[in-house]
C-alpha cells in the first residue's frame, strides 16, 4: 500500500498515494466486463436444448459448449496474470476484452458444432486475459478500507452474475433466440472497450517471464481428462477412446510438474500444495464448482428436454437457486470468523448432500415445485457456503505474502472445476439425455449426492481448524 508514484506528495494523506478521483468509475466498468464473462458460464446452460435443436448437437458437443468456456479460462488465468505484469495491466485487460468481444460475436454467429466450439475457446482465452488483469488493477488502484470495500463488490459480481445468467439466458433464448445469449456481449463489450482508457491510468510494466509451456501443459491435461471423461459415456470406461485420453491427461499433468519444479519462472508454485490450507481451498473450490455447475447443466437439460420446460420458465425456476448460493455464502462469511473454517466446510458440504439427496429420485411426471426445487435450493445453499469457505481458508490462513499465489491456485480451481462437473454429469446421464428418459438424470444426480457427502468426510480431516485472518486479500468470485 507505499506504492510511490509521481504525484505521492501532492497532498498525500495517511492512506498511501492520494486517491485517482476516476477510481470509481474504472471499478464500475471493470465490474461491467468481469459480469459478462461470470454471465457466460451460465447464460449457456439454459439455452444448451435450443442450441441442440438448431445446430443438430450431440451430447458430446453440448458438454463441450459448457466446458471449453471454463476450460480455457481457468487453464489460462495464471499465465493472463503474468502477462497482466509483463505487458501492463490496461492492455492487457483491453486485449481480453477486445478477444472476447469479437469471439461472441463468432459464437452467436456459429453455423455448426466447430465454429460455436472456436467462439468458445476464444471467448476462454480472451476471459483468461481479462479477469487477472482486471483484478490486479482493482487491487493497484484502492488503498486501505476502500480496498476491501472494492475487493467486496468485484466478489458480490461472481454471485450475482450466476444468478443473472440463468435468467438472462432464458429471457433471450425464449425471445430472440439463443444466439443473443452471445450477441448481448457484443455492445456492451464495445462499449466498456471505448470507455476504460480515459478512466484506467496505464501502469509501467513489470519485467516478468513467462511460463507457457506450463500453462499449454496444464490446460491441454485438463481438456484430454475432459474429453475422456466425455468419451466414457459413448463408449463405456474400460474403451480405448476413454482410456488413452486419461492417460495422456497424466502424463501431461507429470509434464505439467516436471516444467513448474525446474523452470526459472513456474505459473504455479506447487509447493504451494504442500501448505494445507491452499490444498483444502483448492479441494473445496473444485468441488463446489463442479457441483454447482453440474446442477445447472442437468437441471435445464432435465427441465426442458424431459418436462417441456420453457428457457424463460426454466431461468426463473433457478432464479432461487441462484440466490440460495448468494444467502449461503452471506452466512458463511460471517460463520467462518466464529467457528473456523472447518466446520463451516464440513457443514456446507453436508447439507449440499442433503439437498441432493430428494434429486436421486426424480421422474419423467412427478411435480418439479415439490421433488426438484426444494432439493436443488438446499444443495445450492450448502454451496454457496463452501465457496466462501474455500476462499477464506485459502487465503487467510496463508502468510500474507503469498495470497497473491494461493488465489491464483483457488481461482484456477474454480473454472477448471466446472468444467470436470460438466463432464462426468454429461457421461454418467448419457442415456437420460439421449433418450428423454429421467433415468439417466437420477444416476447423475446421485453421483453428485455421494460426491457431497464424500467430500463432507474429506473436509473434515483436510480443512485445517483455526479461524482465518482475513486480510482483504484478493479473490476473484
Amino acid at each position: 500500500m507505499t506504492h510511490s508514484t509521481s504525484t505521492a506528495h501532492h497532498g498525500q494523506d495517511h492512506h498511501g498515494p492520494p486517491a485517482d478521483p476516476r477510481r470509481w468509475a474504472a471499478l464500475a466498468l471493470i465490474c461491467v466486463a468481469q459480469f459478462m464473462l461470470i454471465l457466460d458460464v451460465t447464460v449457456v446452460n439454459v439455452a444448451l436444448p435450443d442450441m441442440a435443436a438448431d445446430l443438430h448437437l450431440d451430447r458430446a458437443t453440448l458438454t463441450w459448449a459448457v466446458t471449453a468456456y471454463t476450460l480455457c479460462f481457468g487453464g489460462l488465468m495464471l499465465l493472463g496474470g503474468r502477462l497482466a505484469d509483463a505487458l501492463g495491466a490496461r492492455r492487457t485487460l483491453l486485449a481480453g476484452l477486445a478477444l472476447f468481444t469479437a469471439a461472441s460475436l463468432v459464437t452467436g454467429l456459429a453455423g455448426g458444432a466447430a465454429m460455436l466450439l472456436g467462439g468458445r475457446i476464444a471467448q476462454g482465452v480472451g476471459a483468461a486475459l481479462l479477469s487477472p488483469a482486471a483484478l490486479s488493477i482493482v487491487t493497484t488502484t484502492f488503498h486501505g478500507t476502500e480496498r476491501n470495500k472494492a475487493l467486496g463488490v468485484w466478489a458480490a459480481i461472481g454471485g450475482s452474475g450466476a444468478a443473472a445468467g440463468v435468467l438472462i439466458g432464458g429471457a433471450l433464448t425464449d425471445g430472440p433466440g439463443w444466439q443473443w445469449v452471445f450477441y448481448i456481449n457484443v455492445p456492451v463489450g464495445l462499449a466498456v472497450l471505448a470507455a476504460l482508457p480515459a478512466f484506467v491510468p496505464a501502469r509501467a510494466p513489470q519485467p516478468a517471464r513467462l511460463d507457457i509451456p506450463g500453462a499449454l501443459l496444464v490446460t491441454a491435461g485438463t481438456g484430454l481428462l475432459i474429453y475422456g471423461l466425455v468419451e466414457a459415456g459413448d463408449a463405456g470406461w474400460g474403451d480405448a477412446a476413454t482410456l488413452l485420453p486419461l492417460a495422456a491427461a497424466v502424463a501431461l499433468y507429470a509434464g505439467f510438474a516436471v516444467v513448474e519444479r525446474t523452470g526459472r519462472a513456474p505459473l504455479m508454485d506447487l509447493r504451494m500444495f504442500t501448505r494445507r490450507p491452499v490444498l483444502a481451498g483448492a479441494f473445496l473450490m473444485l468441488i463446489a464448482t463442479a457441483l454447482l455447475i453440474a446442477y445447472f447443466f442437468l437441471g435445464s437439460v432435465y427441465l426442458q428436454h424431459i418436462r417441456g420446460f420453457s428457457p424463460l420458465k426454466t431461468g426463473l425456476l433457478f432464479l432461487p437457486v441462484a440466490v440460495a448460493t448468494g444467502l449461503g455464502a452471506h452466512l458463511a462469511s460471517r460463520l467462518v470468523g466464529r467457528m473456523g473454517s472447518r466446520a463451516v466446510a464440513v457443514g456446507g458440504m453436508a447439507v449440499a448432500a442433503v439437498g441432493s439427496a430428494p434429486l436421486t429420485g426424480l421422474s419423467a411426471d412427478g411435480s418439479v415445485y415439490a421433488g426438484l426445487l426444494p432439493g436443488f435450493i438446499v444443495a445450492s445453499f450448502g454451496l454457496g457456503s463452501v465457496f466462501v469457505t474455500a476462499t477464506t481458508t485459502a487465503l487467510g490462513l496463508v502468510e500474507h505474502h503469498e495470497a497473491g499465489l494461493a488465489s491464483g491456485v483457488v481461482n484456477t480451481f474454480h473454472e477448471v472445476g466446472g468444467s470436470i462437473g460438466v463432464a462426468v454429469v454429461s457421461t454418467v446421464a448419457a442415456s437420460g439425455i439421449e433418450s428423454g428418459s429421467a433415468g439417466g438424470f437420477t444416476d447423475a444426480f446421485t453421483v453428485c449426492a455421494v460426491a457431497a457427502a464424500v467430500s463432507a468426510a474429506v473436509a473434515l480431516g483436510l480443512v485445517p481448524r483455526g479461524k482465518p485472518q482475513m486480510t482483504g486479500g484478493p479473490h476473484v468470485h
